[in-house]
C-alpha cells in the first residue's frame, strides 16, 4: 500500500493570503459558490458550537472552505501525525529533496467528489474568476495508460490545480522537476536568484491575486532558504513549496507550517498535491510545504487521479458557519450603541464587498489594521485611516471612545492595542474571525462569532435588510470624529524647500497612480508611510511582510505580483537597508520582462531603529548607519549603478522641485525601472503609541533633529 509520512500544525497567528495556495484574502477558497448556496438555502445561518478545547480549538481553525455533499469512502493507511495548535496561511512549497458548512465527519472525497471540490473559483480584486480545470474537462498530453516519471505527474498535477505561474530555482536535487516543467506548454517558470526571493514572490503572486503561490526550491541550502518565507506565509497568507531531501526539511518547518508531506511512494504525488492545495487555501490559509526524494521524481509510474484526500480528521473538526442567534445579538446590541467603530484586519481581504455593504447600511465609520488596508475604500468619509502604533490619531481617538467595537478578521495583536486593558476599554467588543484560537486570546469579546467573516457580514446584511426600516443614526458621532480629524489631520514637517520628504514622494506616487498601483513594501519607516500616506481603494493592492516584518520583502514580492498582474502599475516602495537584502532580484526582473518600478527612500541608515534611538536611547547609534563611514557625502552603495549592471533603467533624485518629474518618468518608463529618492535620516514615523502604552500617550509631533 503507498504510504505517505506527513506532519499537519496550524499556527496562531494572523494571515492575509497568498503563495501557494492562496486564497484571495486570507481568501476565497474551494467550493465557494456551493458553499454560498447552501449558505443561502439554510437561510444565511446554520447553528454555531461551542468550542471546548485546545485539540478542537485546533481543528477548526483550519476552516473547510464549502465542499457541498460530499460523500464518504473507507480512508487508505497512511503515517500522519497531528500536532495541536491552532491553523493559518497558505502556500504550497514543493522541495525535491474560508465558508460555512454543515459539521461533518469525513473518511475521505470520493473521486464523484473531486469536481465539485476540483473547481476552484477564487475571486481577484477586480472582480473576475480564475477556475481551475478540474479532472472532468483536463486534458492530458499523457495517454491514460502511459507511464511517465514522477516528476512529470508532478508537473501535471500542479497544471490540474490550475497553477500557471511557478517560482522554482533549481539544483541536483530538483533537476527532474525542472526538466518536467519545460516539457509543460501551461506553467511558466520565473527563475528568481534567491530561495527567498522566490517564496517571497510566490507570497506577492498569492496575496494579489488569491490564487495559490507555488514555489520549488532544491535540498540542503535551497530548501533552508525558504524557512523565513515559511514562517511569514504563516502570520499573513498561504502558501506553497517543494523540496528534495537532505536536510530534515519537515521537522525544520513543522511549527511554521500549516502541513508537510514527505512523499515516499510516486504513486502518493496525485492526492498529495491535491490536499496540499486545499489544505492551503481552506480555512485559514497557511503554507504548505511538500517534500519529494529525487528517487520519487524518477519513479516510473501510471497516476490515479481518482484518488480519495485522506482529511477526515481535518474535516471533521471544522467550524460551522455563522449562529443566528449570536447575529441577532449583534443587531440589538447594535441598536443601542452611540459610539460604534469597525475595526477591519486581514480576514476582511475576501470580505470587502459585504463590509462596504454593511458600512452603506449602517453609517458605522472605519477602521484597519496594517494586514486590513484596502477592505474598505480610504476616499469614503467614513474611513478613519489605520489605527495602532503608528495610526492616525483619530482612528485611535474613535476606538478609545467607542461604546461598540466590531471586530472583523482582527487578532487583536499588540500594535493596534497597545496597554490592552486601555484598548477600547468602554466599549462592547464584537469578534467575528476564522481562528477561534484568536478568539478571547488578547482581548475578551462581549459577543464572538467562529466563522468566516464573508458569511458573517452577509448574514448580518441580510439581517438589517429584513428589519425594521427606521435604523440606528450615528451621524452625530461621526461629526465628533471629523472635529478630531480636523484638528489632528495627518501631516508632515517640511524641512528646506529642496530638500525631500519621504511621505511627500509616497503621496505623489499616490496622485500619480490615482491609488490604483499594486504597492508592495520592505520593512522599516518606508513601510509605515506606505501604509499612512498611500490611498488603498481596493483589496489585495497592498502587499508587505505584517506579522513577521521580514526585510527583503518588497522586490520579490512586487515580482511576483506582476507576474499576474501585468496590465497593473506595481511599484515596490521600499527602503535603503530593505532592498538590498534582496537587490539580486533586479536580475530576475529584467530577464522575466517584469515591469516593475523600484522607489527606493534612500536615507543611508536603518531608519525605523534609529527612531527608537533617537526616541528612548538619547539618539546614540548604534550599527545603524549604513553608508560608507569613510565617505559620509557620498550615496552608499550605488544602487543606480548596481541597476545598471541588471540592464534595469534608473535615475536619482535629491531636490524637492524634481520629485514629481521623477515619478513620472519611473511611470512612463515601460518595463522595470528603479528610482533612488535621496531623503532624510532625522525624519520619524509619526503619529506614534510606544510599545505597551495607551492612546493618551501618543507622539504627534518631534524627530531626529532635537538635542539630547
Amino acid at each position: 500500500m503507498a504510504q505517505t509520512c506527513c506532519s499537519c500544525r496550524a499556527g496562531a497567528l494572523q494571515s492575509s493570503a497568498a503563495a501557494a495556495l492562496v486564497r484571495p484574502d486570507c481568501g476565497d477558497r474551494r467550493g465557494e459558490r456551493a458553499s454560498a448556496l447552501a449558505f443561502a438555502k439554510a437561510g444565511g445561518v446554520r447553528a454555531s458550537q461551542k468550542l471546548q478545547s485546545n485539540e478542537e480549538q485546533f481543528s477548526r481553525s483550519a476552516f473547510f472552505r464549502g465542499v457541498p455533499e460530499v460523500k464518504v469512502g473507507a480512508p487508505r493507511r497512511s503515517r500522519s501525525t497531528m500536532a495541536a495548535g491552532p491553523s493559518s496561511g497558505g502556500v504550497v512549497s514543493i522541495l525535491s529533496e474560508e465558508k460555512g458548512m454543515e459539521h461533518m465527519g469525513m473518511a475521505a472525497v470520493k473521486e464523484a467528489d473531486v469536481a465539485a471540490i476540483g473547481a476552484i473559483e477564487t475571486r481577484i480584486s477586480s472582480g473576475k474568476s480564475l477556475t481551475a480545470p478540474t479532472p472532468r474537462d483536463f486534458v492530458s498530453r499523457y495517454a491514460d495508460d502511459e507511464p511517465r516519471k514522477g516528476s512529470d505527474i508532478l508537473v501535471e498535477a500542479l497544471e490540474r490545480e490550475g497553477v500557471r505561474t511557478t517560482f522554482a530555482y533549481p539544483g541536483g536535487a530538483s533537476m527532474e522537476i525542472h526538466q518536467a516543467l519545460t516539457r509543460s506548454n501551461v506553467i511558466r517558470n520565473v527563475l528568481c536568484r534567491h530561495e527567498q526571493g522566490e517564496i517571497f514572490a510566490a507570497e506577492g503572486y498569492a496575496k494579489s491575486s488569491g490564487r495559490v503561490g507555488v514555489c520549488i526550491a532544491t535540498s540542503g541550502p535551497g530548501a533552508t532558504n525558504l524557512v523565513t518565507g515559511f514562517a511569514d506565509a504563516l502570520l499573513d497568507i498561504a502558501h506553497a513549496a517543494l523540496p528534495s531531501l537532505e536536510t530534515p526539511i519537515v521537522e525544520v518547518t513543522r511549527s511554521i507550517t500549516k502541513h508537510n508531506y514527505l512523499v515516499m511512494t510516486v504513486e502518493d504525488i496525485p492526492r498529495v498535491i491535491r490536499e496540499a492545495f486545499f489544505l492551503a487555501a481552506s480555512g485559514r490559509p497557511g503554507p504548505v510545504l511538500v517534500d519529494i526524494p529525487k528517487d520519487i521524481q524518477q519513479q516510473m509510474a501510471i497516476p490515479d487521479w481518482n484518488q480519495p484526500m485522506k482529511l477526515q480528521s481535518y474535516l471533521s473538526r471544522l467550524p460551522p458557519p455563522p449562529q443566528i442567534s449570536l447575529m441577532q445579538q449583534i443587531i440589538r446590541l447594535l441598536a443601542t450603541a452611540k459610539k460604534p467603530v469597525i475595526y477591519s484586519g486581514g480576514g476582511c481581504l475576501h470580505a470587502s464587498k459585504e463590509l462596504r455593504e454593511f458600512v452603506e447600511l449602517t453609517g458605522i465609520p472605519v477602521t484597519s489594521t496594517l494586514m486590513g488596508l484596502g477592505t474598505f475604500p480610504a476616499s469614503d468619509k467614513r474611513y478613519l485611516s489605520m489605527l495602532g502604533m503608528h495610526g492616525t490619531v483619530y482612528a485611535n481617538y474613535a476606538v478609545d471612545n467607542a461604546d461598540m467595537l466590531l471586530a472583523f478578521g482582527v487578532r487583536f495583536d499588540d500594535r493596534v492595542t497597545g496597554k490592552l486593558e486601555s484598548f477600547a476599554s468602554r466599549a462592547s467588543i464584537v469578534h467575528i474571525d476564522i481562528d477561534p484560537a484568536e478568539i478571547g486570546k488578547n482581548k475578551q469579546p462581549h459577543i464572538s462569532i467562529c466563522a468566516d467573516v464573508q458569511l458573517a457580514l452577509a448574514g448580518l446584511n441580510k439581517l438589517i435588510k429584513e428589519g425594521p426600516a427606521e435604523r440606528p443614526d450615528f451621524s452625530a458621532w461621526r461629526a465628533e470624529l471629523d472635529g478630531v480629524k480636523l484638528k489632528w489631520p495627518m501631516k508632515f514637517p517640511k524641512f528646506d524647500n529642496s530638500v525631500i520628504v519621504p511621505q511627500l514622494a509616497i503621496q505623489t506616487l499616490c496622485e500619480l497612480t490615482g491609488g490604483n498601483a499594486i504597492i508592495s513594501t520592505g520593512v522599516g519607516q518606508h513601510q509605515m508611510w506606505a501604509a499612512q500616506w498611500y490611498e488603498y481603494e481596493q483589496p489585495r493592492r497592498w502587499l508587505t511582510s505584517g506579522g513577521l516584518g521580514a526585510m527583503g520583502f518588497g522586490l520579490p514580492s512586487a515580482l511576483g505580483a506582476a507576474a499576474t498582474h501585468p496590465d497593473i502599475p506595481v511599484v515596490d516602495i521600499d527602503g535603503d537597508g530593505s532592498f538590498i537584502m534582496n537587490i539580486q532580484e533586479l536580475a530576475t526582473i529584467h530577464v522575466e520582462k517584469l515591469p516593475v518600478k523600484i522607489m527606493i527612500l534612500n536615507n543611508q541608515h536603518l531608519g525605523m531603529v534609529v527612531q527608537w534611538e533617537d526616541r528612548f536611547y538619547k539618539a546614540n547609534r548604534a550599527h545603524t548607519y549604513l553608508g560608507d563611514p569613510e565617505a559620509e557625502a557620498d550615496i552608499y552603495p550605488d544602487f543606480c549603478k548596481i541597476a545598471e549592471g541588471c540592464k534595469v533603467p534608473s535615475a536619482r533624485v535629491t531636490r524637492r522641485e524634481h520629485l514629481r518629474d521623477a515619478i513620472t518618468k519611473m511611470l512612463e518608463t515601460p518595463g522595470p525601472y528603479l528610482l533612488d529618492v535621496i531623503v532624510p535620516h532625522q525624519e520619524h514615523v509619526l503619529p506614534m503609541i510606544p510599545g505597551g502604552a495607551s492612546f493618551k500617550e501618543i507622539i504627534t509631533e518631534g524627530d531626529g533633529r532635537q538635542i539630547y
